[in-house]
């Protein structure tokens, strides 16, 4: 087993070990919402290591070590445990994260459709990066109608207060400047990749998704 596996492995038991105990407390103590929320978020974390050949694709190590940590502090910390109530930039540094996130998801979506042989397609480094772009942001509003109807069919409060202002619309905003800000910067580093081939982190981890899915490559 290699390191980043076995690091890999750790982290996940850890944190799904948190979450397995805040779930049992939750349970004793008749906390329904919160004992449903915390079982929504196990089976998204560990979907990909219970069944993953229902998986399309397989999943590299790093890639689930950072969704499942980003799942961890966003619900799990922010839902669960008030860390958006708590701490004041919490949100905005998730939301960022998540931009980042899903840009290099669209990214690598659209990628491999561009470099795999039997698909017929040939598009250009700028419409890639528009594409990871879009798709992060269109994934945020997705996310903010989420929320909203959370809050009105439920009464949560996932759309919080912010600078003054109770209705939340602030907070939606703030949300989507920042999923887009975040997506521009992972768009704008896979269309230098692809222009230029430079050396960078998104070689590296387009390297890591391709190593793992040759079936996806092959002609």
């Amino acid at each position: 087993m290699s390191g980043a596996r076995r690091f890999h492995g750790i982290v996940v038991g850890v944190l799904v070990a948190l979450m397995l105990l805040e779930f049992f407390v939750a349970v004793w103590e008749g906390q329904w919402m919160t004992t449903f929320l915390i079982a929504a978020i196990l089976a998204i974390a560990l979907a990909p290591m219970l069944a993953p050949r229902r998986m399309p694709v397989a999943i590299p190590a790093e890639f689930h070590l950072l969704a499942v940590l980003f799942i961890f502090a966003s619900l799990f910390l922010g839902e669960v445990h008030r860390f958006y109530e708590r701490v004041w930039w919490w949100d905005m540094v998730l939301h960022a994260s998540s931009g980042l996130l899903l840009g290099i998801l669209g990214f690598l979506l659209v990628y491999v459709l561009n470099e795999n042989e039997r698909v017929d397609l040939h598009l250009r480094p700028g419409f890639v990066a528009l594409f990871a772009f879009l798709f992060a942001l269109g994934a945020g509003v997705l996310w903010e109608i989420f929320e909203f109807g959370m809050d009105r069919l439920f009464g949560m409060n996932m759309q919080k207060p912010m600078f003054g202002d109770p209705s939340g619309l602030t907070d939606t905003m703030w949300d989507l400047i920042l999923d887009a800000l975040g997506a521009l910067v992972i768009s704008l580093l896979g269309w230098w990749y692809m222009k230029h081939r430079q050396v960078s982190f998104i070689e590296a981890w387009i390297r890591k998704f391709i190593a793992s899915n040759p079936r996806l490559f092959r002609s």
